[in-house]
């Protein structure tokens, strides 16, 4: 007996979804977000040759890029709460483990990109007067932040693809409310079906901005050269 699919009762579902959708963009957005600023502190932390800042630096980024994200995800909504004493949201522990997951990995990006910027661009930056500072600011970290756009994008992606671990804390994403919809209408196939065709077209939409931001930075880069 052959199955027969139906995805009416999916589709009339798509409220839900859609909402579970909603919730899964601004988790990656906000977890993005912290996690490229508190990377790039990280970086330059390690980056410094004092070494009560790049040490634990280094703790911290080996730390989270190392341990399973599942883990650091329990940890941060069932074991910190019982340390602190203060109950976190299936979001706000969602944003805290992912912002500092991604942060770990952004670090090391943002590391890579300041140091393959030539050593002349730092001394000529110093020549005319600035403070290392205004040279990093001004001068590195453009350079470098278009070189490094292609590693952000791919990190972008897959912190997206990571978030779906929090529907095992009940946080309402796109998979839990898929995983609520299949329950009510008996229909898993057709709705994981569906997911998968959401996160598909999200994240290849994602994929293929990042690919055109790419192509744009690097003929504003070769026009500038010439």
């Amino acid at each position: 007996m052959s199955y027969q699919w139906d995805f009416a009762p999916v589709f009339a579902s798509a409220p839900l979804l859609a909402e579970g959708l909603g919730n899964t963009l601004r988790l990656t957005a906000v977890a993005l977000a912290f996690g490229l600023v508190l990377g790039l502190a990280l970086a330059l932390m390690r980056l410094s040759p004092r070494p009560w800042f790049s040490w634990p630096a280094g703790f911290v980024i080996e730390v989270f890029r190392t341990t399973p994200p599942l883990v650091q995800l329990f940890w941060f909504f069932f074991a910190l709460p019982m340390i602190v004493g203060i109950e976190m949201t299936p979001f706000i522990a969602a944003v805290v483990t992912f912002s500092i997951q991604s942060s770990a990995f952004f670090a090391e990006v943002f590391r890579a990109g300041i140091q393959s910027i030539e050593r002349g661009q730092w001394e000529g930056a110093l020549a005319i007067g600035m403070s290392r500072r205004q040279a990093l600011n001004r001068i590195v970290l453009p350079q470098a932040v278009t070189r490094m756009i292609p590693a952000f994008m791919e990190r972008a992606i897959e912190l997206m693809k990571t978030t779906t671990l929090v529907a095992t804390i009940a946080y309402a994403d796109l998979l839990y409310d898929a995983n609520a919809v299949a329950q009510k209408t008996y229909r898993p196939l057709e709705t994981f079906t569906v997911a998968a065709l959401v996160y598909f077209v999200v994240i290849f939409a994602f994929s293929l901005l990042g690919r055109r931001l790419e192509r744009r930075l690097a003929v504003g880069g070769d026009s500038t050269v010439h």
